[in-house]
């Protein structure tokens, strides 16, 4: 409920000001943030699971992160999601013919150091995103991105190496 109650209080902030502000709300949320790490506003923290924003990073207007109790999200030092980015741990089984969203799941998300998230990127769960990728903006992670790659698509895919 802390978490529900404080992201109002981020969402009215202005958007790319008052970092310090945030970072200590986020930690009221129970959030693991570094000291210069900035999530700028208009985003949104579900759910009550464990989340760890690194040194350096910085999320841009309306990422939006989706966590679950069973599955942590740990993104990296150095790391830049654009606007719009989303991640999330859970999903569904598929059910039977009555109802195809079955029992439910969750599955952890790692954004490994240096990675650069485009614009409207969603990250699913059960992924990790290698050190030094970049994910094209719009793509959806839907399995592992391997380090120092730029991936893009629906599903993202591998579009060339990067060193």
């Amino acid at each position: 409920m802390i978490r529900h109650l404080l992201n109002f209080i981020l969402w009215w902030l202005p958007p790319t000001r008052m970092f310090r502000v945030r970072r200590s709300l986020l930690r009221m949320m129970r959030v693991n943030i570094a000291d210069d790490a900035c999530v700028c506003g208009r985003g949104w923290i579900y759910g009550r699971g464990e989340l760890t924003i690194g040194a350096g990073t910085w999320l841009s207007p309306g990422v939006i992160i989706h966590t679950h109790a069973d599955a942590a999200i740990v993104i990296g030092n150095c790391c830049d999601v654009g606007p719009g980015g989303e991640f999330v741990t859970g999903s569904h089984l598929i059910g039977g013919p009555n109802r195809r969203a079955g029992r439910g799941t969750a599955a952890a998300i790692r954004v490994e150091d240096g990675c650069w998230i485009g614009a409207r990127t969603l990250v699913l769960g059960g992924t990790t995103i290698g050190a030094g990728s970049i994910v094209a903006a719009g793509a959806v992670v839907t399995a592992d991105v391997p380090a120092d790659v730029l991936s893009g698509g629906v599903p993202a895919r591998v579009i060339r190496a990067l060193v």
